[in-house]
């Protein structure tokens, strides 16, 4: 009985943070972007020539005109 009676309750708090937070996002301004965690901008990923790894463009490591991940990927043969 006590069981049914704590899975009620935990359903019950589960179904009203679920409504809050979607009239929480009807009721957002139409132009303004629901905010995130601060610091956490995109950034352009590139691919790597040799493993096809996807990683952030700054940490790329250039030569001959193509991307790698990582300087002993440069030695190696692209695919």
């Amino acid at each position: 009985m006590m069981l049914r009676l704590l899975f009620w309750l935990a359903l019950g708090i589960l179904v009203v943070f679920a409504i809050r937070t979607k009239l929480r996002a009807m009721t957002a301004p139409e132009g303004e972007a629901q905010p995130g965690p601060p610091g956490r901008e995109g950034e352009t990923m590139a691919c790597c020539a040799h493993c096809h790894l996807y990683f952030p463009a700054s940490e790329a490591v250039h030569a001959d005109g193509l991307d790698y991940c990582s300087p002993a990927h440069v030695r190696l043969p692209p695919r």
